[in-house]
């Protein structure tokens, strides 16, 4: 069966999202919908379609909703009236509001909805998932996430906390298989802009695993990197580059008193592991592609879990208080 698909909005990620549509095995990319007027005629060989009406009247199966976060909502409306299953991209929703709506208007339409956690289908995390729960560092003590570089022009209608660190919020949950149980966080605002550009978040997971996440968009330079450590040992994920470091406890003996008293593990054995580099945003239209096609969603990111993302972002918000999740 060859599932018709097409893409709202026609930005950074909306061009990307018709590339890879306009590639994948099993869709057909019918076109794109952007009523902005500084938008082509055609992406990909497509039509760009300006009226939301006539864009759905060329009949989809499923649809990805890369227009501003604002939008979201009435986006998703009008597909699930059309029947047509939805990827938008995150944050899933302006408000947690907004979020449980979708996810309550799909779910009622017996919809499809996923999100676009990119971050989730990263060769480093995925591998880095697998081994976790396969046992390859024990009980996991700590979550630690940096994400960070100079400020998107792209941006502009929500904060690093539900641009970025949201990223951080799933990828954390989903590789420990734990929710969140309490968060805090602090902000600031230094570039002028109303919303935050700067957060360091501590939370804590369901099964005691302590998080900490540094995301802003003030620095120089680009980092993305998720330390997970354990009992074993360790794992360090590096997504712009797609490599999983392992970093073993020693079981050597040490015998000099001064470097063995302030050590709680020894240094082991160091192993780079050799993945298999697929392009993230492909896995994850296969992936979508596939849970349209057989109703399993446990590949994807549900509207359940997005909704919970922007829940936890919101309290990160809210500076310097802890907030306990129910």
């Amino acid at each position: 069966m060859t599932l018709r698909a097409g893409v709202l909005g026609l930005g950074v990620m909306g061009r990307h999202h018709s590339r890879v549509l306009n590639m994948l095995e099993g869709v057909d990319f019918v076109g794109v919908y952007d009523p902005a007027d500084n938008v082509p005629s055609q992406i990909e060989g497509k039509p760009v379609i300006k009226d939301l009406e006539q864009f759905l009247d060329l009949g989809f199966d499923y649809c990805v909703v890369a227009a501003p976060t604002v939008y979201h909502l009435d986006i998703g409306k009008a597909l699930a009236e059309r029947g047509i299953h939805a990827l938008i991209e995150k944050p899933v929703a302006s408000t947690t509001e907004a979020a449980i709506e979708l996810r309550d208007l799909f779910a009622g339409a017996d919809l499809i909805g996923g999100v676009g956690h990119i971050e989730r289908y990263n060769p480093a995390l995925q591998s880095a998932r697998k081994r976790v729960a396969d046992g390859l560092i024990g009980e996991i003590y700590q979550i630690a996430t940096r994400r960070q570089g100079p400020f998107p022009g792209r941006i502009a209608d929500v904060g690093v906390i539900k641009d970025l660190a949201s990223h951080d919020i799933d990828l954390t949950a989903w590789v420990s298989q734990q929710e969140y149980v309490s968060v805090n966080a602090r902000t600031a605002h230094r570039s002028g802009r109303e919303h935050e550009d700067m957060v360091v978040a501590v939370g804590t997971l369901s099964k005691g695993t302590i998080a900490t996440h540094t995301v802003n968009w003030l620095t120089p330079f680009k980092e993305r990197t998720t330390v997970i450590t354990g009992e074993f040992g360790a794992l360090v994920a590096d997504t712009l580059t797609a490599d999983l470091t392992h970093y073993q406890n020693g079981v050597i003996e040490q015998t000099w008193d001064s470097a063995s008293s302030f050590r709680g593990v020894t240094e082991g054995n160091v192993t780079r592991f050799a993945l298999m580099r697929r392009e993230p945003l492909l896995v994850e239209h296969e992936a979508f592609r596939d849970a349209v096609l057989s109703r399993d969603v446990s590949n994807i990111v549900t509207l359940a879990e997005g909704t919970n993302v922007v829940r936890i972002a919101e309290l990160m918000a809210l500076d310097g208080t802890t907030h306990k999740l129910s």
